[in-house]
């Protein structure tokens, strides 16, 4: 990790947002949804508005706000179309922030417009976008939206290809018990079956994770993305984060819904949730802290570089720290970068 002191100011490699969807911002402060599920038709309805004109508005303003708390990097985990994901890239060229469309592949389930007539269809989208010189990863919505022979189809795509694979799993309980229905195995258990589990996979949430399906992903070298300002929203459960840290599995940050935009406070819910978990304090150090925040996020979209953040040392919140790297994860918010 380079770091360096320039007068008031400290840069430091800029964190990494690897799961976000961007058109959710406009949902912040909707106190509404009596759980996830009923959250989700109020997603859907603000999915049905979108445009590839209002996505080219707004998706500047969520990438500078972004940008502005120390993201200097951003997955977006797309399905509004792929007239909108080309809005989506203008919009980050615009905003001046780096950005790996993941796009959707949506068998079934959700609104009309997620949904892509068959895998094929699908992958040619996503060889459209990479036309384009549209940095892309690909990604299987989850297993309720994607068949197991899409699934398939994608992770050998994804295998030859190089590229990023990303997918919501074990989010839910309800999700879980779906699948076990029509597959007989959880969700990680049908992403190992179908080829989708590799060290290029990053599995997001995770939340309701059993040992079984946390020992494929240590296998298999994938990632997990924790999204804990989102999760706690709505009641998906805590990610498992010390079965996952004794695993040696690999943890990111997203912004997912965007109910807040601060990398710091997602850092800080993920230490939190450690110790709650063990009892223990300084379970996560703030080395392997910033590493999660930063490069383990850039590697799950398969970014070899990015840009730097600059921290205000005369931010207020760092007022006689001893140690600014332990201050800034421990006790400070997004508006200590400049």
């Amino acid at each position: 990790m380079t770091i360096r002191r320039v007068g008031d100011t400290l840069t430091l490699p800029g964190f990494v947002d690897a799961h976000c969807h961007a058109f959710q911002r406009a949902l912040r402060g909707r106190s509404g949804g009596g759980d996830f599920w009923a959250w989700r038709e109020q997603m859907l309805a603000e999915a049905g508005r979108q445009t590839p004109a209002l996505v080219r508005q707004e998706y500047v303003l969520v990438y500078r706000e972004l940008l502005a708390a120390g993201y200097t990097a951003v997955g977006e985990f797309h399905y509004l179309g792929l007239e909108e994901a080309f809005a989506a890239a203008e919009a980050a060229d615009e905003a001046g922030i780096t950005l790996v469309v993941l796009l959707t592949a949506y068998g079934r389930g959700g609104l009309d417009r997620f949904r892509q007539a068959s895998s094929a269809d699908y992958l040619r989208q996503v060889e459209k976008l990479r036309a384009a010189g549209v940095a892309v990863g690909v990604a299987p919505h989850s297993v309720r939206a994607c068949p197991a022979d899409w699934l398939g189809e994608i992770g050998r795509y994804a295998d030859t290809e190089r590229l990023p694979l990303h997918v919501h799993a074990d989010e839910q309980p309800r999700e879980i018990e779906e699948c076990i229905a029509e597959h007989g195995i959880r969700p990680i258990e049908l992403l190992e079956r179908t080829g989708c589990l590799s060290e290029r996979t990053t599995v997001v949430h995770a939340t309701h994770a059993n040992g079984d399906e946390l020992d494929l992903l240590a296998r298999a070298r994938a990632r997990i993305c924790a999204c804990p300002t989102t999760e706690a929203s709505l009641g998906d459960g805590f990610v498992p984060l010390e079965r996952i840290c004794t695993r040696g599995i690999g943890i990111c940050i997203g912004s997912d819904s965007n109910v807040r935009i601060d990398p710091l406070e997602e850092l800080r819910e993920l230490e939190g949730i450690a110790r709650r978990q063990s009892g223990r304090r300084n379970v996560l150090s703030t080395d392997a802290l910033l590493s999660i925040g930063a490069g383990e996020g850039a590697a799950a979209l398969g970014l070899q570089s990015w840009p730097e953040a600059r921290v205000d040392l005369n931010h207020p919140s760092l007022r006689g720290a001893d140690d600014i790297f332990e201050a800034l994860v421990a006790g400070c918010g997004a508006d200590v970068f400049v």
